[in-house]
């Protein structure tokens, strides 16, 4: 376990993609806090984005060493990254490096993509670690999984946790339905030791470290903040639909149970479930009020859109082929399309959030891909002929009709604007049930 202190650990604690100034620091202490840093896998199980600032414009240029950049990658270099000018905030891209200037905020910056302990993707580990409880295999749950992280978290560090991983009302719901599983397997280990049968090392290793009255904790603050979210509003159309069912489902139930209890003439017992069910049905009216929030962008949604962007002309190319023979140069540039759409795919597996039922990921990324199909392709307009040939012509005389709000010296000097097309994107769709 690396013991980094200062700004590589930091750098280590990190749990989200995040950027550090390097202004002020030396070449030496630069390496010798990439070093700290990146000798070890992350523990994370998802890739970050670390971002170091080695330099600035004009006005910041003197708090920045002049080698700094260059100690960053010479570090990084020692310890086995490689560069990669396309590497993204996937875990395939694990223990690469890009240089990059953003010309936007003036700013030089190296962005690391450390090495991780393992991507456990959306599995949970719950049932490994049910088949590790009656076998003695380990571990119970993986380290470094989203169930392990949040059953092991602090309350400051899970509530953190929980804003960031699970913003969906579905999600926290799926993130409650982990913990519940965590704790029945917490009371089985109880029973276990009950009858005097002694724990396996995985298995005592999990009990040491949770506590049911932890994930008590937890599951409470859990549904009070789905319950904010709930009556804030924040919840996409398919939460909605679930939810309007869940309770549609609970009154037909309390009604069969008021009917059973006056028929046996229980009137006390059906004045109870009758206030239940008034409740439950102003619950219903307030849901159906609700107007759904739009679902949570896709993580590498900016990554997307600057692929989906670069895959337009090649659209375009080949809706204007029409079924005829492409030239070598065009089947050469549409080689690249299939590149794209691989990329786009992987990116969009790689945004799947904790706790994301298929349903809820599958509704994500079909508005993703709906967005993109909006987006109107401006169209390729041929230059006239001898244009850009070295030879000079005279100007077209423009007449101008009456009610023209330009002059005629205005409108003969000014560039025509091209035409802007009609053609939209295909974006690519996939079936959704619900979130």
């Amino acid at each position: 376990m690396s013991q980094a202190h200062g700004l590589a650990g930091s750098i280590r604690s990190a749990s989200e993609s995040e950027t550090f100034d390097l202004a002020g620091q030396n070449q030496t202490t630069i390496s010798h806090t990439i070093m700290d840093a990146f000798k070890e896998p992350f523990p994370l199980s998802e890739m970050i984005r670390i971002t170091f600032i080695t330099g600035a414009g004009k006005l910041g240029r003197q708090k920045y060493d002049d080698g700094a950049a260059k100690a960053v990658t010479a570090t990084l270099r020692e310890l086995g990254f490689e560069e990669d000018r396309g590497a993204s905030c996937v875990a395939e891209c694990a223990g690469t490096f890009k240089m990059q200037h953003d010309t936007g905020k003036n700013l030089k910056t190296v962005v690391v993509f450390p090495n991780i302990v393992g991507d456990t993707g959306n599995d949970t580990g719950l049932e490994d670690g049910m088949h590790g409880l009656s076998t003695g295999e380990a571990p119970l749950i993986p380290k470094s999984s989203p169930v392990h992280m949040i059953v092991v978290s602090s309350s400051s560090v899970f509530s953190r946790m929980l804003s960031s991983k699970c913003p969906s009302w579905s999600q926290k719901r799926g993130c409650l339905t982990a913990l519940g599983q965590v704790k029945d397997v917490i009371a089985q280990l109880d029973a276990k030791l009950l009858t005097g049968t002694p724990l396996s090392n995985p298995e005592q290793d999990l009990y040491d470290s949770v506590s049911i009255a932890s994930i008590d904790e937890k599951e409470a603050f859990i549904k009070k903040e789905m319950q904010a979210q709930v009556e804030g509003g924040e919840i996409t159309n398919t939460e909605k639909v679930f939810l309007v069912n869940q309770v549609t489902e609970k009154i037909e139930s309390l009604s069969k149970e008021v009917a059973e209890a006056q028929a046996e003439k229980k009137p006390k017992k059906a004045d109870k479930l009758n206030a239940m069910k008034e409740k439950t049905l102003t619950r219903q009216k307030m849901l159906e009020e609700i107007t759904p929030v739009k679902p949570h962008p896709l993580r590498h949604e900016a990554e997307i859109a600057k692929l989906r962007k670069e895959m337009r002309p090649l659209q375009q190319l080949e809706d204007s082929a029409k079924g005829r023979l492409l030239s070598v140069k065009e089947t050469t540039t549409m080689a690249r399309k299939d590149e794209i759409l691989e990329d786009i795919e992987q990116l969009e597996i790689a945004s799947r959030g904790w706790f994301e039922d298929a349903d809820s990921f599958d509704a994500r990324v079909v508005a993703s891909r709906t967005a993109a199909s909006k987006v109107k392709v401006k169209k390729v307009v041929k230059k006239t002929p001898g244009a850009g040939d070295g030879f000079s012509r005279k100007p077209v005389t423009k007449f101008v009709t009456p009610g023209s709000s330009k002059s005629w010296a205005t409108a003969a000097t000014k560039k025509k604007a091209k035409p802007k097309g009609s053609g939209v994107f295909a974006a690519m769709m996939m079936d959704s049930d619900s979130d």
